[in-house]
Parts: structure tokens; sequence; C-alpha cells
């Protein structure tokens, strides 16, 4: 029988799968209830050593002579700082140790209770991870449990073999060992990209619904792999925003995922994430809704960035040797071609050919959604570069663009979106089209008035007089605080500041005037720094996409 902590018994049942036969534990009560489990789930395999310094030890011995990773177990406050000298040691060596350390819940850190203090971070310098697990009280929360141990055990072999440290708050009551016996649970395996071929590349080829999804790539990597997507878009299922494509229509998966909600023949068996971060919320939840076989993640840091919540691996390689390799191994193959991997292939390609045929027959009326179809018309024939804001701007780029779009989506904030346009601008010999909305523009409006050389930069500013995104969120109507306080109403025009930092300005209130403006932004490139005020209503705005969406 084993405790009825669930967080001990993941990461018990986790220790196991990861290949862990041996441990030291010492003696301590808030630790008991893992030194039960260490002791029930490996027997012999458990070592008792009163001190904890010499304990970590111990395991740093046996850790050499076995040449695998072993655990030290230890109870919560100073036994922990024990540990520090093995810990150093181990980490210099490259020897793998697993310090698991119990502790009280947060609540009870500072508050004069017996054997506390912040065990998370401690021994920052000397840890591969250091990660501290919940006690589940939900399926996201033993996710997430779930996948923090996967983290620090992927991480202790990631880096030439490192220590790493769990830390585990535990509540009383301590003592229940009623459970009969440890979950099954889900295991992320770090590979290698050396391995890729003769063991992912197969079991990906044997699978019965493959689907590629790309997440955001550098524009470095995404004209790298133009050649290898386009080999691989007429044998499999590829997901891509405009955010990784650096050359090439939109693939509007976003509407097709909402034709296709619910429907199980649509959903992937293997799916391959590359990348980093995705725009699409539906597209998130779709994949984290799919009963996936197996999810594999690559980037070049082995990092887990489980999108899907059902990552079963972890690639350390590049983008592009992926995409070669599986180019590569599916002509080698010749498989996809016949049953139901091809009828797969089809249905995905039917419907989102539908959505792009769709999307090039709406005509919006005047709104943020014409202003951003009306440009990237031009622009998409020209050499240049589209640098968008967050929030609704990058939302219509997705719609329209035609090139690769620069995005800050690395933690999605506005606050930056026109300085980094600046930046771009200056250091480029082509036009640089930055779309933006009002409250972006207006928090970083700084970067107007600075020296630096901003003379391909062409501005459509799309000014709807709030954050009109939150115009789009059902259910926030029915605060009466939304439009003062949420999306922050307001009456501000870019002209006064254009004038004051020498950008030449205009501004557009209907569709006659829009087109005029839109030509003046595109084709008078020699004006040098300019921008085109759009003004239109949220509410409308709000109605356009969603009279698309329902289209």
């Amino acid at each position: 029988m084993y405790s009825d902590k669930e967080n001990i018994n993941i990461l018990t049942s986790l220790l196991l799968a990861h290949g862990i036969r041996h441990a030291v534990v010492c003696p301590g009560s808030r630790n008991a209830p893992f030194t039960h489990n260490l002791c029930e789930a490996l027997g012999s395999g458990c070592e008792s050593v009163t001190d904890e310094r010499s304990a970590a030890f111990v395991a740093l011995g046996k850790a050499q002579a076995l040449d695998e990773p072993v655990a030290v177990c230890v109870t919560s406050g100073s036994a922990l700082l024990n540990t520090l000298p093995a810990v150093a040691e181990a980490w210099y060596q490259h020897v793998p140790l697993v310090v698991i350390s119990a502790d009280r819940p947060a609540a009870m850190i500072g508050q004069l209770q017996g054997q506390t203090l912040p065990q998370q971070p401690t021994l920052t310098t000397f840890w591969a991870k250091e990660v501290s697990l919940p006690e589940p009280h939900d399926e996201v929360e033993r996710w997430y449990c779930n996948r923090l141990v996967n983290e620090a055990l992927c991480a202790m072999n990631q880096c030439d073999k490192r220590p790493v440290h769990i830390n585990v708050p535990v509540s009383e009551p301590l003592f229940n060992f009623t459970t009969p016996e440890l979950p099954c649970e889900r295991v992320i395996r770090l590979t290698n990209m050396s391995l890729w071929p003769a063991t992912l590349t197969r079991a990906f080829c044997q699978s019965v619904r493959p689907m590629l999804v790309i997440g955001q790539l550098s524009f470095s990597v995404a004209r790298r792999v133009v050649d290898g997507l386009d080999k691989l878009r007429g044998k499999i299922v590829v997901l891509q925003e405009q955010l990784s494509n650096a050359q090439g229509a939109p693939c509007h998966f976003d509407e097709a995922l909402k034709e296709i909600a619910g429907q199980e023949t649509y959903e992937p068996d293997f799916v391959i994430y590359l990348g980093q971060t995705l725009v699409s919320k539906r597209a998130k939840h779709f994949l984290q809704r799919c009963r996936l076989r197996r999810c594999v993640v690559v980037n070049a840091s082995g990092e887990l960035t489980d999108v899907t919540m059902h990552a079963t691996d972890v690639v350390v390689g590049r983008t592009e040797e992926v995409i070669d390799s599986l180019c590569h191994a599916i002509k080698k193959e010749d498989v996809f071609s016949v049953g139901e991997p091809r009828a797969f292939y089809e249905r995905w390609a039917t419907v989102l050919d539908k959505q792009t045929a769709c999307c090039r027959q709406f005509s919006p009326a005047y709104s943020q959604m014409m202003a951003v179809r009306r440009l990237c018309k031009v622009v998409n024939n020209q050499s240049c570069s589209l640098q968008f804001a967050n929030s609704t701007a990058i939302r219509l780029g997705q719609l329209y663009a035609g090139h690769y779009l620069f995005v800050n989506r690395g933690v999605n904030g506005i606050e930056g979106s026109l300085s980094t346009a600046v930046g771009f601008a200056s250091s480029v010999c082509r036009p640089v089209y930055c779309v933006i909305g009002d409250l972006s523009f207006f928090y970083d409006q700084n970067a107007l008035w600075n020296g630096v050389d901003k003379r391909q930069l062409h501005i459509l500013l799309l000014n709807n007089s709030c954050g009109g995104i939150f115009h789009q969120l059902a259910g926030l109507e029915k605060s009466p605080y939304r439009d003062d306080y949420v999306s922050a109403g307001h009456h501000a025009s870019a002209k006064g500041i254009c004038e004051a930092t020498g950008v030449a300005y205009r501004l557009v209130k209907d569709a006659r005037t829009l087109a005029d403006g839109i030509s003046w932004l595109t084709h008078d490139l020699a004006v040098g720094p300019m921008l085109l005020e759009v003004f239109t209503d949220a509410e409308a705005d709000a109605r356009e996409l969603q009279r698309y969406l329902q289209q």
C-alpha cells in the first residue's frame, strides 16, 4: 500500500518510470510518506542514513558506482541545506542526483512553524532544474504536477547529467497509507536529435492521423524550412501561422477548427510540435482535447513546452533538422499516400481550402478588418517587412498577410510593439509596415521622438478609441466597467504626436478615404516615416469579425 498523497504517488511512479532504482532516505516526519513509498516501491534499493550531509554523499557514491541516477530524500527545514556540499560536488562531477525535499504548504512558510524555511529556490546555482509540486485538486493541477516531475527528471540527463531538486509541500494528515497501487503516469522522454531518424520518424510514419504543428519561428529559420514544408504539405496536415511562414498565403486553420468542432475524424493521433507560441487559442484548446497517442515537442534547448498537454517526448534539435528528416523518411518509405492517413489529409485539405475561399470572398464593411485587408492586398506584392502589434492587430494579420509576421509573442505584451518596429526599420533598406492598435500605440508613443532612423517606417494605426479586443470577449459586456476601465476608452489621436516628431500624418474615417489613405501609405515611399490613423467603432469592428466567423 502507498501514501494517500497524490503528488507523492505521482512522483514515486515517475521516478520508477525514469529508471530510478536506488534511494537514500533520511529520518523525519514530513518526509515519512516519501520514505514509505520509496521503501515500498524500491525494496532493498533503499538505504537509511541519519545525517543529511552524509546521506547526500552516500547517494553520490552510489550514483558513481552504478552509473545511474540515485535519489536522496530529506525532511523539511535545514535538512535540505545540509545536502549542499554533495550537490555542489555532483554538479561539477556531472553526477545525476535527485534531491527530494518534503515541505510544509506555502501558507505556513515564515509563520513560526517548525522546520520551515523557503526551500525553493535554495541551492539555485547547483540545480539543473528545481520544481515544487502542487497538491492536485483537479485535472489541470494533476497534469501540472506530472509535467513538473517529468521536466526535472529530463533536465537531470540533459546537460551531461546534473543534480535536480524536487520540493514537495504536503499538508496534514501525513500518515495514511491506503492507496493499493501507484498511478500509471504519462512519461516524457528526452531525446537527442541524433536519435531522431531511427526512432521517432519511424513511429510518425506508422501513425494513422499524423499532424505537424508549427509555432512562431525566427524569420531566418522560417526561410530555411520553406522548401521542406512545401514537400510535406502534399503528404501530411501542416498547421502553421504567419509567425512561422516565410513564404505563402495564410493557413486558415483557426476558422477551420470552428467549423469542425467536435468531429473526431479530424483529430490527429500523432503530433509533432515545432517552434514556439501559437496565436490561436482555438488551436491550443483543440490540441488539448485530442486523444493523442504520441506528441513530440522539438526545440534546441530541450525545454518542455507542453502546449498540447499531451507531450510524450522532448527532442533536443533544430526545426530544420526535423523537417529534413521527415522529408527524407516520408519519401523513402512512400507513406501516407493511401488508406486512413490519406483520407485524414484530404479531410483537412478540403476544410482548409474552403476557409481560404471564404476569407477571400468575404468583403467586410468599414472596420479595422477592412483596413488590414486592404493594406495586405497591396503590400503582399511588395518587398517589405511586416511588424504587427499584439491583440486585434496580429489576429487580423493572420487572415490576410502573405508575408512572415514579426510580432512580440514571447509574452504577448503591448508595451514595446512600436519601439520594436522602429528598431527594425532603422536596420533595413526596405519598407517596414507596422500595424498597431491604439492602446499599444499610445502606450509606446515615446518610440517616435528618439533619434533612431525611422525613414522606412509606415504605420497603420487602428484607433477605435479603446482596447477593441475586449469588445469581442463574450460575457464581458455584462460588466458596467468594461468600456471605461477594462478596455480603457479614450478620445486620443496620434496627430499631435506625429506633428511633434516629424512623422507624416493622415486620418481616415470612412471606406472612401481609406482607399486613398492606403494608397498614400504604401506608394509614397520617399516621404519618410508615415502614419495613417484609421478611426473605427469598436462595436462595429466586433460585429464584422463575428459576421466573418459565422460565414
